[in-house]
């Protein structure tokens, strides 16, 4: 007949025989115990990936993904933008890349990822973002595989809470609303930074649907939004101000010019990301600080806007610009220039998260994108899973301990968002 023995009497018992008896046992008591609660399953090196689901939610602005392997632990992600039918390139990457691999090679998988698509679109776009889902997922399954924290695989933490500036709903707006709504997020919130929009592709003042110039009355509009959002919050608290890429040159360096007065934290976008020398031109130019990088892909991409002096802050859109380690290898590229890194971050709680780990583990880090009306919209507090609060009294993330990203995702809340005639986690 077997005899089974659990492995706490095994050693317990082991060691008292090996030792001369029962009180030589006493001390390895302790051992004995945290061998018995060790998990059960094969080791990390045995990990194997064996599906890999997702779905697009907000009209397929957003993808969930979600990897699984043979040891029952998963690491979920999300990707925005450049995800609009994306649900295919997924499938299509994990199966030709991820199943049957280990995930615990985070780096090499990624590189196979984007290798493997250089006829496909890997430079930029949909291609780049989805593998930026799927590149986080494996951070966050390699962290709960081996219980550390996603920045503790990174190399550490430069700091325990990530400083972000509030994007406000109040964008676009007359200027006294807009006043009032900066005061309102900061008092309420206690943000230390606050950004707007100034591009309005409705302004009737514009000169037509299509030309990119700014008229003076266009310009009088964004100064007088932005006096009065700088009255309203006092001289202390950060301004940034968003263009969304929507101008020519002489435009963008006219804008900057009337942003003077205002000091703000930075003027994002004034051009289009195609011509980074304009973003140079404009910055030697003017005392505003030029933000630009939402719309690069990939540390390549920010290669030569970093050389040719660009912009005086990037922000890497870390949901679509290649995932985490891609994300910390622009942000030391950046530092090698002496330029701070302030991620663009238009996602979930999980998103946020995910890039805080990124924040948290360069030095060069300034600030975090955050949503107001996304992380108070129902939606967004359904679909994500998490302990403690989202923010702290002074406007911060404050870092999570827990394994992975330290945020999860409700598949059953997911589904009631879901994209009509699109498979869903399937």
């Amino acid at each position: 007949m077997a005899i089974t023995r659990s492995r706490r009497s095994f050693l317990a018992g082991g060691a008292a025989g090996a030792l001369g008896g029962a009180a030589l046992a006493t001390p390895l008591a302790p051992l004995a115990r945290a061998v018995e609660k060790t998990p059960l399953s094969s080791s990390p090196s045995e990990l194997r990936i064996t599906a890999v689901r997702g779905g697009l939610v907000r009209g397929q602005h957003s993808l969930f993904v979600k990897i699984h392997t043979n040891q029952d632990i998963h690491g979920c992600a999300e990707a925005v933008d450049g995800v609009y039918g994306a649900y295919y390139v997924m499938k299509h990457i994990a199966e030709r890349h991820l199943i049957g691999k280990s995930p615990l090679d985070v780096n090499r998988l990624q590189e196979e990822m984007r290798r493997g698509g250089l006829f496909k679109g890997a430079q930029a776009g949909m291609y780049v973002a989805v593998m930026s889902a799927l590149e986080t997922a494996l951070w966050d399954l390699v962290g709960k595989a081996l219980g550390l924290p996603v920045y503790r695989l990174l190399g550490g933490k430069f700091r325990d809470k990530i400083r972000v500036y509030c994007d406000t709903a109040g964008s676009r707006l007359p200027p006294e609303e807009m006043g009032r709504r900066a005061k309102d997020d900061v008092e309420k919130y206690g943000f230390t930074a606050v950004k707007f929009d100034v591009d309005d592709a409705s302004d009737p003042r514009k000169l037509d649907p299509y030309n990119w110039s700014v008229s003076l009355p266009e310009l009088e509009r964004m100064t007088a939004q932005i006096a009065a959002v700088r009255a309203a919050v006092g001289p202390h608290v950060d301004i940034c101000v968003d263009c969304h890429g929507r101008f020519d040159e002489q435009s963008g360096h006219k804008i900057a010019k009337a942003m003077e007065p205002f000091d703000l934290m930075w003027l994002e976008e004034p051009v289009p990301a195609e011509f980074p020398e304009a973003y140079a031109r404009i910055r030697q130019e003017t005392t505003t600080p030029i933000c630009g990088g939402e719309n690069w892909y990939l540390t390549y991409g920010f290669r030569r806007p970093l050389e040719i002096g660009a912009c005086d802050v990037i922000m890497p859109d870390l949901q679509k610009a290649g995932g985490l380690g891609e994300g910390q290898r622009i942000s030391n590229l950046a530092n090698t220039y002496n330029v701070p890194v302030a991620p663009h971050m238009v996602a979930s709680y999980l998103g946020a998260m995910s890039s805080s780990h990124v924040c948290a583990s360069v030095p060069n880090f300034l600030i975090l994108e955050w949503q107001i009306y996304f992380h108070t919209d129902k939606m967004y507090q359904e679909i994500v899973t998490f302990d403690g609060p989202m923010l702290t009294a002074d406007g911060h993330i404050p870092l999570r301990d827990a394994p992975g990203i330290g945020v999860d995702i409700n598949e059953d809340a997911l589904r009631r968002y879901a994209v009509k005639d699109v498979p869903f986690f399937e």
